[in-house]
């Protein structure tokens, strides 16, 4: 076959696997070791998949839903999907059956593509209320014994023996921009999510665009090539991870790893030791405070070491962030013995480029990272933008922005300082909601993202909050939580940090400390407790956080100062509801399940 016509990326994996052929497209862990799948394989398997759903039936513009966590299973059926026509709709790995029941029934799905036994269990427990769902094909294999339901395995066999290669080539070369390619339903951090519909040429567009700003300024040539690995941990079912990660690397034609799991990131950072990283701030966090609670039981000369290279990174971080040489012995001392070492243990020693985004990045962690010479490239965009609308370019990173737009993007400052953008990455508007649409999308085609951001003269954009997080006090005045939170988070002691205050005559907190850090500190100050409550309840404790918080926000107003603040004895996590798939928190969520704790706080004043 000729090349297909490059307007999908399920076209743009056809024509690089027919170049790629040998070439590993992906790994995976197989029995506890990575295993390799070739470009061709993963093409034969794709098409086999297509084969098999054109026999079946399946018409263009048809949904499919795929609920699993990331594995290679999950690219193939996306693309297997994409390339005859059809509309993928992805379901986290995480989602209850009432959560899939929703996503299936609103989106009208005609199949499900589910990744094991577990998430089969979920779906077939609701799908007497599902019947227009007709197939459920399971990735695993499976477990039990019900009408309808096949393994992969057997449907990729079945559509060797029924081979359609005419109609899947007329079916792929006849995809127009303009088709729908997936449904994506938003992670809801408030109220029901809303299936946002992005067409071929968004996602295409959004690819191509932002591969054309990470060329090289000389030669023009790609900074992003078949040579790299993708470590893919961040769901798929996210815009993030599917556009930055796994539309990155079919279109670089480069290998993606799958990491076994979110929870085993360091572990497989260590073993793939990829050069592309696609993450939210919420990992740079933790590794950042994982880092430092291993320090506190290191001997005073690594102390003395560590203390001195992180001088010397904030020292030379703005010719990192301006991709210049540094020619000073002491920084160069300081990577030989620290930050070289430091990149090894974590497995980024052979990292060029990581994208932040979903959440801005918090200044403190941004500079730790860059200034030891790691690119972390932070962006911003949602899904209604395919995601990706600005970013920091590697030979020009400004800590505390979230970059420049990218090709035939605008961006601009609306009513109440709220972004808007345009350009050919904004959807195509949200499944069965033409009222929301509307309220979206202005008339001049520019998307309301709902955060608040501002300008500089070089163009780099800056988000400050979201309009929807904004606290209005009783005093009447609006205060954006988000920038205070990331301060406050800067403290080594402060895991995760949620502020209080609408409608209420102060600022409060609730606070979730670093426990390996405090539980250092208190050892070094001689306190003695029972257990972790009698612990944060203690005299010192509380002083440490009053000093912390004072100090963080020392520049910020009056009225933005913390005046009463809870420490919480359990890390939020997704498990517990207080954080979405990409690691946001759920402000509604939080306030209702410790809503005795905050009114504790205002009753007592």
């Amino acid at each position: 076959m000729s090349q297909y016509k490059k307007n999908s990326i399920a076209a743009v994996f056809q024509n690089n696997a027919q170049k790629l052929k040998r070439k590993t497209y992906a790994s995976y862990r197989k029995d506890g070791e990575y295993t390799d799948i070739s470009w061709n394989e993963m093409s034969k398997m794709v098409k086999n998949l297509s084969y098999y759903l054109i026999s079946k039936g399946i018409a263009k513009g048809d949904k499919i839903s795929i609920f699993a966590a990331n594995r290679y299973e999950w690219h193939m059926a996306a693309l297997a999907i994409t390339s005859i026509g059809a509309v993928d709709v992805p379901i986290y790995a995480t989602n209850s059956s009432e959560e899939a029941e929703y996503v299936l029934e609103h989106s009208d799905a005609k199949m499900c593509l589910v990744g094991n036994n577990d998430q089969l269990e979920r779906v077939l427990k609701v799908r007497d209320n599902l019947p227009m769902v007709e197939e459920y094909i399971l990735f695993d294999e499976y477990e039990g014994s019900a009408e309808g339901v096949k393994t992969l395995k057997q449907v990729l066999k079945e559509g060797e023996a029924k081979p359609a290669e005419e109609e899947f080539d007329s079916r792929l070369n006849s995809i127009e921009p303009n088709d729908l390619s997936t449904l994506i339903y938003t992670s809801g951090t408030t109220g029901k999510p809303k299936g946002v519909m992005l067409t071929h040429n968004n996602l295409y567009s959004n690819v191509a665009n932002t591969f054309y700003e990470m060329r090289d300024r000389k030669t023009g040539e790609y900074l992003i090539t078949e040579n790299d690995v993708f470590l893919s941990f961040l769901p798929l079912s996210h815009s993030l991870e599917r556009t930055a990660g796994f539309h990155g690397a079919v279109y670089a034609g480069a290998k993606t790893a799958f990491a076994w799991d979110i929870n085993t990131i360091m572990d497989d950072l260590a073993e793939v030791r990829p050069t592309i990283i696609i993450c939210v701030p919420r990992i740079y966090e933790k590794i950042h405070a994982g880092i430092y609670a291993k320090l506190d039981d290191a001997s005073n000369l690594k102390k003395k070491m560590f203390t001195f290279a992180s001088g010397q990174a904030k020292k030379n971080l703005e010719k990192v962030c301006r991709n210049q040489e540094i020619k000073s012995f002491r920084y160069k001392l300081a990577d030989k013995l620290v930050f070289s070492k430091l990149k090894e243990t974590l497995g980024m020693d052979h990292l060029r480029y990581a994208i932040s985004g979903g959440a801005p990045l918090a200044p403190s962690d941004a500079e730790f990272f860059i200034g030891m010479g790691l690119k972390i490239l932070e962006g911003f965009g949602l899904t209604e933008t395919s995601p990706i609308l600005t970013f920091n370019r590697p030979w020009y990173i400004k800590v505390g922005t979230v970059g420049q737009p990218i090709k035939d993007t605008e961006i601009k400052i609306g009513n109440e300082g709220e972004v808007m953008a345009r350009g050919p990455q904004i959807m195509a508007g949200y499944y069965k909601n033409e009222a929301a649409t509307k309220e979206a999308i202005t008339s001049e085609g520019f998307y309301r993202t709902g955060d608040v951001g501002a300008i500089d003269e070089e163009g780099f954009l800056k988000i400050t909050g979201r309009i929807k997080d904004i606290i209005v006090t009783a005093g009447g005045k609006n205060i954006s939580p988000q920038n205070i939170e990331n301060n406050i988070k800067e403290s080594r002691y402060v895991e995760q940090i949620a502020i209080i205050g609408d409608k209420r005559k102060f600022l409060s907190a609730l606070i979730v400390p670093a426990f390996p850090e405090l539980e250092s500190w208190a050892k070094q100050q001689g306190i003695s407790y029972s257990n972790t409550n009698e612990l944060l309840q203690n005299s010192q404790v509380q002083d440490l956080y009053r000093k912390e918080i004072d100090e963080k926000t020392r520049e910020f107003a009056r009225v933005e100062q913390i005046r009463k603040f809870t420490l919480i004895n359990a890390e939020w996590t997704q498990e517990t509801e207080e954080l979405t798939p990409t690691q946001k928190v759920k402000r509604k969520v939080i306030q209702e399940k410790y809503h005795d704790l905050i009114e504790k706080m205002y009753t007592e004043e």
